[in-house]
């Protein structure tokens, strides 16, 4: 009599295959890592959630008082906390995808060695429960944002804030794409890591989080547009506080970046995860 299985687990031919419709069948086990990676952050803290706009209102503090005042970097005419909480909050949501990420293999070796599911449950979950925080995060910036607005301060917000939703994609791609080739190479790079979470810090400041585009030189500029982050943070500010550089020939190079890395770390995420076990 011929078996019936509901369930056949086979060798991935394809290095490029995200198997969407595998990870669709596990939707359940990717919703309870993303709630255990919310709960779990503040659990056992004294205040909890309010973590979540604590860390990115004392950053915008500190580099109001020591860029905005002592180093006196310009905002191009926008207020200072406006102008760094947007780069911030939009950096923060690049860099935990990026930093959780990099360590998939390395964190879950025990449980990726006792039971089959879609590795690429956990790396999605990561991005998800990070969305999370980020809207969370963006509450704050809304009401700086509404306060400021209110107040008359000139900001101009234009019809490039439609693009809002198209830059989360990027920047949650972003940090997946660069996070999944990480991982792999940390299974048998272990320092990688701390490189990593260092390489992320410096590369903030490469970026115009605290400083407009525009007060770089012109011949160093496309140094700085070579940064695929760099049109996501300059759309953002300019699509919703008027000031800022916009181009669609930046946002293209940003998508294709993005696209590559996506695929590129997808192909290599695949071809890992068949012996990183060997290796941990």
């Amino acid at each position: 009599m011929q078996e019936h299985w509901d369930i056949v687990i086979t060798p991935r031919k394809s290095l490029f295959a995200l198997n969407l419709r595998e990870v669709w069948n596990y939707r359940d086990l990717l919703s309870l890592f993303v709630r255990r990676d919310i709960v779990a952050q503040y659990k056992q803290t004294i205040l909890g959630p309010l973590w979540y706009f604590i860390q990115p209102m004392l950053t915008t503090i500190m580099f109001t008082i020591v860029f905005g005042n002592l180093a006196g970097i310009s905002t191009d005419g926008i207020p200072p906390m406006l102008f760094y909480l947007a780069g911030i909050t939009n950096w923060n949501y690049f860099a935990e995808c990026l930093n959780k990420t990099s360590t998939t293999f390395r964190d879950n070796q025990n449980l990726f060695g006792k039971v089959y599911f879609p590795r690429l449950v956990v790396p999605l979950s990561i991005v998800a429960s990070n969305l999370v925080r980020y809207g969370i995060q963006m509450l704050l910036f809304v009401a700086f944002y509404i306060y400021f607005l209110s107040s008359g301060t000139a900001i101009a917000p234009n019809a490039a804030a439609l693009l809002f939703p198209l830059l989360v994609v990027l920047l949650a791609g972003l940090g997946l794409g660069f996070g999944l080739i990480i991982t792999a190479l940390t299974t048998k790079y272990r320092d990688l890591v701390f490189l990593v979470q260092f390489g992320v810090q410096l590369a903030m400041y490469a970026t115009p989080v605290i400083y407009p585009l525009s007060k770089i030189p012109a011949e160093y500029q496309w140094i700085a547009l070579a940064n695929p982050m760099t049109a996501l943070i300059e759309t953002f500010k300019y699509g919703l506080l008027g000031q800022g550089t916009f181009s669609w020939w930046g946002l293209g190079y940003s998508a294709a970046f993005t696209l590559v890395a996506v695929l590129l770390g997808t192909a290599i995420f695949n071809r890992t995860e068949r012996t990183f076990m060997d290796t941990v």
